[in-house]
């Protein structure tokens, strides 16, 4: 099941990151807008701010890290390599990407070296639950929107920490559906079937809640567990996403992209429609691994 699953993964993202890098840039993820106008917000402009915001975010998680031009980070997903090199610009970091989808380490190479940045940032094709590096490896552990799409989660958040050194940082920001609890209830036949079509489309195994992620990262050892809901802020990005789907040269990208891209298309109103509904979430988690 899982090396069908990758496989998947691997042939959606080959076929359609071409054309999501042509519209959308070296950011593979959501805008942030806060309460901010998305009329009056560059697109491109708002997925930047969602990686200011998470930054800023993780100071207040306590004995975060400090980011350096010492610190080792593994990207988790890294797409085409756009938070490594937004992060090495930025701090001068050393970043290792990995992903599934060699289309994706290879531009996100190509991006690193028209950066001049190859000599700090690396990347590879790696499975994110048995990642090829030792225990203690890295300063920070950085998945964004990755961990929608781990078949285990709880492995994936024990890997995560297994490669930590101590005092290391983890950060992680991922699809969640709502919190399932007494006085919310459990999910409706309805939205259980919204999910469904949304994993068949993305790929996804599935998707749990952001309580359930920080009861995980507990139980695994990470300490300073702090967890956000920022699906408000994060919910215009998909009508975004569907005005430019109306771009006639997207379409045509789209129609030439194949079916697994065209597929993708189709599931913008779904995502759209789930924030809408209170069914998906956008869940942000950071923790510290201890020091022993």
């Amino acid at each position: 099941m899982t090396s069908t699953l990758y496989r998947q993964i691997q042939t959606f993202y080959d076929s359609s990151t071409e054309l999501w890098e042509q519209v959308w840039g070296e950011h593979l993820h959501h805008g942030y807008y806060g309460d901010r106008n998305p009329q009056n917000l560059d697109r491109r402009q708002a997925q930047i701010d969602l990686l200011e915001q998470l930054l800023q975010w993780v100071e207040t998680c306590g004995n975060a890290t400090p980011l350096s031009s010492n610190t080792q980070v593994l990207d988790v997903g890294c797409g085409v390599g756009g938070s490594s090199l937004y992060l090495s610009r930025k701090y001068d970091t050393k970043a290792t990407g990995i992903t599934l989808s060699p289309v994706q380490a290879q531009r996100a190479a190509e991006r690193a070296a028209e950066a001049r940045r190859s000599g700090s940032l690396g990347f590879l094709v790696a499975d994110a639950l048995n990642v090829p590096f030792t225990d203690n490896s890295f300063d920070w552990v950085w998945s964004l929107e990755s961990g929608e799409h781990m078949p285990d989660k709880t492995q994936f958040i024990e890997e995560c920490y297994r490669l930590l050194k101590p005092g290391g940082t983890f950060v992680l920001a991922t699809w969640c559906h709502r919190p399932i609890s007494e006085s919310q209830g459990r999910l409706t036949a309805s939205e259980v079937q919204h999910l469904s079509e949304i994993y068949q489309i993305y790929h996804l195994p599935y998707v749990i809640s952001l309580p359930e992620y920080a009861e995980i990262a507990q139980k695994t050892g990470f300490q300073n567990v702090k967890t956000d809901d920022w699906s408000e802020a994060v919910a215009p990005f998909w009508n975004d996403v569907l005005n430019s789907a109306f771009d006639p040269a997207v379409v045509l990208g789209i129609l030439q992209s194949g079916w697994e891209t065209l597929r993708g298309a189709l599931a913008i109103g779904l995502m759209r429609d789930g924030y809408q509904r209170g069914l998906i979430r956008y869940g942000v988690l950071c923790g510290t691994k201890p020091v022993v």
